[in-house]
């Protein structure tokens, strides 16, 4: 499988941020780590491995970053409005970094991009489809946390607003960008199986059905655990059928 690790001083981070890309051609797919994951976490974890027959096939090319958890919502070192503030620079990055450097990659200047994430990834790859869908058509969001109020110790600021999916777009009344949003593919995947907390993921789909936009909740049953071979088997299904 072919390989590429990529690094840069990231002028909204602060800091240097890297980047895995992986396989040779295909539709391109940024995936976030868990909580305190980095670009290097879904190798670590055999997420690629288990992908491997989807990359190898051209069907995908992955792209791996670090994530913001250690800078944003899980810093209890900093008071609560400097991790929303946090968070609001790694979406910068996100979107004016590491979306134009993927589409470089793939030498597509206007190629759509896929976000996917497990658990807290699942929200970055949510909250980058919905903020940003004129770049993300189509997102994975496995066993998610969609409302992040619970690491704001009861303190919220617009920037924490308009980085809670289940707030702002609740009250999204901008009938382009709901157009945008429904044109995208939308998969919410939650289940029974150990640890999970489907509770997240059926909220989001409320938020999403009061507005009308199309999506899919899928409850897998005891196979929607939140932990890795749950996630792996998951993704595999899905890239199956792109």
């Amino acid at each position: 499988m072919q390989s590429e690790y990529h690094s840069w001083p990231s002028p909204r981070l602060g800091r240097d941020a890297g980047l895995v890309a992986y396989g040779h051609w295909g539709a391109p797919a940024l995936v976030f780590p868990t909580r305190g994951g980095d670009e290097w976490e879904m190798a670590r974890q055999g997420l690629i491995s288990a992908l491997a027959e989807h990359i190898d096939a051209g069907r995908v090319k992955i792209f791996t970053v670090s994530g913001t958890g250690q800078d944003s919502f899980s810093n209890t070192a900093v008071p609560p409005l400097d991790r929303s503030a946090a968070q609001v620079r790694y979406d910068g990055y996100i979107r004016h970094e590491v979306l134009p450097f993927i589409r470089q990659h793939c030498e597509s200047p206007d190629i759509p991009v896929t976000t996917m994430g497990m658990a807290f990834g699942a929200y970055h790859a949510v909250n980058t489809l919905f903020k940003h869908p004129d770049v993300v058509n189509r997102c994975y969001a496995l066993s998610g946390t969609y409302d992040m109020k619970r690491f704001m110790d009861g303190t919220f600021d617009d920037n924490f607003y308009f980085n809670n999916p289940v707030d702002y777009l609740a009250n999204l009344d901008d009938a382009a960008l709901i157009g945008q949003i429904s044109s995208c593919e939308i998969r919410l995947a939650t289940g029974d199986g150990p640890w999970e907390d489907k509770g997240p993921t059926y909220r989001l789909g409320e938020v999403l059905r009061a507005k009308q936009i199309p999506h899919a909740l899928d409850d897998w049953g005891a196979m929607g655990g939140h932990d890795w071979p749950y996630w792996k088997h998951q993704l595999r299904e899905y890239l199956a059928h792109w």
